[in-house]
């Protein structure tokens, strides 16, 4: 009976070893790293939303927090994103009989990139990513809509950033 305890002891050691430093997010932090930062996103777009550059800011900064034991900070960080926001746009996607639109669909584009101080392999340069939002025709991107959309395409941007940066994926 103790060989069989012991072997069950032994044997889950050394899975839990193997593991070693994996995060159930994905993240694969290089150790020492301790800090991150995210610069200010220049709102680059020919359509430009007030504010947008803060909310993102402010959705990428969340995730990483709730991602990673890694702490903010505002300069000197060992992980640093920057970029801007290139594209803010709505378009038609599908048409009525009347020749106006059935859906619409906001699109947001940003370039990121990203700075690793403890592994400068890691580095990315202006690495674009986009994603959408589709929405009625007959309704104006407005008010709560334009809140939901916003939240919606803010949480894809920043987990495929995060995936892109941190959990390469």
């Amino acid at each position: 009976m103790n060989v069989l305890k012991y072997t069950f002891l032994i044997a889950v050691s050394i899975t839990i070893l193997g593991c070693g430093a994996y995060s159930f997010t994905g993240a694969s932090v290089p150790e020492g790293t301790k800090t991150f930062q995210v610069n200010r996103f220049e709102n680059n777009a020919l359509l430009v939303e007030p504010g947008l550059e803060r909310d993102f800011q402010n959705a990428l900064q969340d995730l990483i927090q709730n991602q990673t034991n890694l702490s903010l900070v505002t300069t000197g960080g060992d992980l640093v994103y920057e970029g801007e926001i290139s594209t803010y746009r709505i378009s038609p996607t599908t048409a009525t009989s009347q020749s106006t639109a059935a859906q619409n669909r906001l699109t947001i584009g940003v370039k990121v990139s990203f700075y690793n101080t403890k592994k400068e392999d890691d580095n990315i340069e202006n690495k674009s990513f986009s994603f959408f939002y589709d929405y009625p025709g007959s309704s104006q991107l407005v008010g709560g809509q334009k809140t939901t959309a916003h939240e919606e395409i803010f949480e894809r941007l920043t987990q495929d950033i995060f995936n892109a940066t941190l959990a390469r994926w």
